[in-house]
């Protein structure tokens, strides 16, 4: 009670010197984190600062906000996305996470709660309790809040690479006392992502694809995560020349006529759940029955949220991905 009573003084200062609380609202209605109106930012793939066992508390682990001090291992963790929900459960922290998001659904069962991650509330966060929280976004400067409440919070920015998906990771599980758990689910991904790579036909190497996220034509380059995940498999993007001069951050929007004339050999919908796109609603565009991939049956569905999150279900959009090249590849490959 004594900790409860220190942090509920802390807030009621916070809030009167800096204003720092917000309305916790509803968030944006999304379950994807990478919406193409709001690229996401540059990780700085940070890394563990020592490689310590299970319990060897205090850690400091060097996240995207710095030098993050964890006295003791965390009990009451608070995850502010739905990326760094899937990361603590995967690493072994689920039952120390007292309160997720309202858009964590993954993996079934996290306790869901009315906070926003979009629209983070200090004074709600700080109801529960937390000794640590793990967050994508820094938004209403809600790791100044934090810090000034006296709750460490390890900052996880969107990944631009799978070395930074590594990383984070293995901060996760730094700072909630699971290093070793995380350290050998990475070293599990790494093994089944070389797999999954060699499984990619040599048909399909070089074919052409469209990632949509969403019907208004917005898409994602070789310069994003996504592209990255595409390019293992040895495929070509039609919407790079979009943004060659990179004024889209890597999340241009297409044209309709840019995209017939592009004539992709596969094109991924990753807009199914959030838009109930399908191969059929696709193909009924205008102009769209006659591209190639519809006419060969190569508009492949994806699900939105493993299309979206960089945590440790890339491994299944990798899988998702090369699934499609193996059908592309049997029905005949390039046209």
């Amino acid at each position: 009670m004594r900790r409860v009573i220190a942090l509920l003084g802390a807030l009621a200062l916070t809030l009167t010197l800096t204003s720092c609380g917000a309305d916790s609202g509803a968030g944006t209605a999304t379950t994807s984190e990478a919406a193409p109106s709001e690229p996401a930012a540059a990780a700085t793939a940070p890394t563990a600062a020592a490689t310590p066992s299970e319990d060897a508390f205090p850690v400091t682990v060097e996240a995207a906000n710095g030098a993050v001090e964890i006295s003791e291992r965390p009990e009451r963790i608070v995850s502010l996305s739905p990326t760094t929900t899937e990361m603590l459960f995967a690493v072994g922290a689920g039952d120390q996470v007292v309160a997720v998001e309202e858009n964590s659904d993954y993996p079934e069962g996290v306790p869901v709660t009315d906070l926003s991650g979009f629209d983070p509330n200090l004074e709600a966060i700080v109801a529960y309790e937390p000794d640590l929280v793990v967050l994508t976004d820094d938004t209403n400067d809600i790791l100044a809040g934090l810090e000034q409440v006296g709750v460490p919070a390890l900052h996880t920015p969107a990944a631009q690479t799978l070395e930074d998906v590594y990383d984070q990771l293995e901060q996760v599980g730094m700072a909630t006392g699971h290093f070793d758990e995380a350290r050998a689910l990475v070293e599990d991904m790494r093994a089944e992502i070389d797999e999954l790579v060699a499984r990619v036909p040599e048909e399909a190497r070089g074919a052409t694809y469209y990632h949509e996220l969403d019907a208004q034509l917005f898409t994602a380059t070789s310069d994003t995560f996504v592209g990255e995940i595409y390019a293992l498999a040895g495929l070509e993007n039609v919407a790079d020349p979009a943004d060659a001069d990179g004024q889209a951050a890597g999340y241009p929007q297409l044209s309709a006529e840019f995209l017939v004339d592009a004539d992709p050999d596969m094109v991924f919908l990753a807009d199914t759940k959030c838009c109930g796109e399908s191969a059929e609603t696709f193909a009924a565009r205008p102009g769209f029955a006659s591209m190639t991939a519809v006419e060969r049956g190569h508009v492949f569905p994806l699900d939105d949220d493993v299309a979206s999150r960089w945590g440790p279900r890339v491994v299944d959009f990798l899988g998702a991905i090369v699934d499609a090249a193996e059908q592309f590849a049997a029905d005949g490959g390039a046209r």
